[in-house]
């Protein structure tokens, strides 16, 4: 697609893919014209793990209230226009290429990474078209992200874990801390469950800044009864009866969704709109049942996890804890630089058979040796998804297949698992 040729080129616009840093992305923002002063309300997202289904929930409430709602999320898994989603809808191929090329040459030869240009991009579209709400997830960190560059009525806190230490710092409260850079002077900010560490440090900018903080079995709880996820803060309770989202750690992500709303408070919002887009919350790639052509037949279920952390290995293993009834088998493949030992360690007690994977065409995948390495010795070789599939569902006792360690890994799948 032409988008895709401009998005290429514009990786030789400066050296680093990513060098955080906010001078850039304003000095561009002025030259077209402040788009970033001409949005509908903005609600910004960040966190290590969670962050993205805690936008999904945010934006099917808001949309079973009848609100039209712009998205923009990171990274893709098949598709760049997954990122741009206009009043409900992902971004036309030609809206795209017309916002790029004007955003490219209002640019110039000036240094700007990809993700600014496109962050650019998707803010002009977004001040284009009308819609009720923007849902804006930070790519990286937080305080010098290229989002962090609007004027949010609220914003939103996910699990924060030991991740891109590289550029966020090697604690978890060094990370909270640029995390906690999207919070504004008295703009309320909701934060699920937390390692004391990380909330500490959440909790001190937010009390700087005078901004109400809204945490989780503080501010506001949920429980479960039976299968029914029970939502309680200040303005009352709230029984959900389905998430549209799988996984042990999604009540985690639509409590903060909830009561980042619900902080906010606007008028649409209602019990029937929580309870209804709870239930209608998608989000690729987490704990997602495939079911198109990779998927074995019979009893066999195949799930896709695009988690790849320490935080996120934990978060899984959560929930292959409820799957003691039928076996598991884990199919792993990772992307270079990740802590693979961290994702892995804590799966491992809860898994039948676990099988190392670099699927052809994932970006900077890492080998099937060192993810074996990884695994202590305990998974074998794929060395592919196919191969793997086809191994496990030959040798094995009929269970649950889950995919996980890389996103990228997930588009690659998902590229697979598509209807022919």
């Amino acid at each position: 697609m032409r988008s895709e040729t401009i998005i290429d080129r514009l990786h030789a616009l400066h050296p680093k893919l990513i060098d955080l840093s906010l001078g850039r992305m304003h000095a561009l923002l002025a030259r077209l014209g402040h788009p970033e002063r001409h949005l509908p309300p903005v609600i910004h997202v960040a966190g290590t793990n969670g962050k993205g289904s805690t936008c999904a929930f945010i934006r099917a409430i808001a949309e079973a209230g009848g609100q039209r709602v712009h998205v923009y999320t990171s990274p893709h898994l098949v598709r760049f226009h997954e990122r741009i989603r206009l009043a409900g809808n992902l971004v036309a191929e030609e809206a795209l290429i017309e916002a790029l090329e004007e955003v490219e040459r209002i640019n110039g030869t000036e240094p700007i990474t990809v993700f600014e240009i496109t962050t650019a991009v998707a803010i002009l579209l977004f001040s284009r078209v009308p819609a009720d709400l923007l849902v804006l997830e930070v790519g990286l960190g937080g305080r010098f992200d290229a989002t962090n560059v609007i004027d949010p009525v609220a914003t939103a806190i996910a699990s924060v874990s030991m991740d891109h230490m590289e550029f966020l710092g090697d604690t978890l409260g060094k990370i909270a801390f640029e995390k906690a850079g999207i919070i504004k002077p008295g703009i309320p900010c909701a934060t699920g469950a937390q390692h004391a560490e990380a909330l500490s440090v959440i909790a001190a900018c937010a009390a700087e800044l005078d901004a109400p903080l809204l945490a989780r079995d503080e501010a506001w709880r949920m429980r479960r009864e039976g299968t029914t996820h029970v939502f309680t803060d200040g303005a009352g309770t709230v029984a959900i009866p389905e998430l549209g989202l799988r996984g042990a750690h999604q009540p985690d992500n639509a409590g903060i969704a909830i009561a980042t709303l619900r902080a906010w408070n606007p008028p649409w919002l209602s019990e029937d709109a929580i309870i209804r887009g709870a239930a209608a919350a998608e989000w690729p790639a987490r704990m997602q049942r495939l079911r198109g052509r990779l998927a074995p037949a019979g009893p066999w279920e195949l799930w896709l996890d695009g988690g790849h952390n320490a935080g996120a290995g934990a978060a899984l293993a959560a929930t292959l804890a409820e799957w003691r009834d039928r076996p598991v088998h884990l199919v792993i493949g990772m992307k270079q630089g990740k802590t693979a030992q961290g994702f892995i360690a804590p799966l491992l007690p809860l898994a039948t058979s676990v099988t190392a994977v670099a699927e052809p065409g994932q970006h900077l995948a890492m080998s099937v040796e060192d993810i074996m390495a990884a695994s202590g010795g305990i998974a074998r070789p794929g060395p592919d998804v196919a191969g793997a599939l086809a191994r496990i569902t030959r040798e094995e006792a009929p269970g649950r297949i889950l995919i996980c360690g890389s996103l990228y890994l997930a588009g690659e799948v998902l590229k697979a698992d598509r209807p022919a």
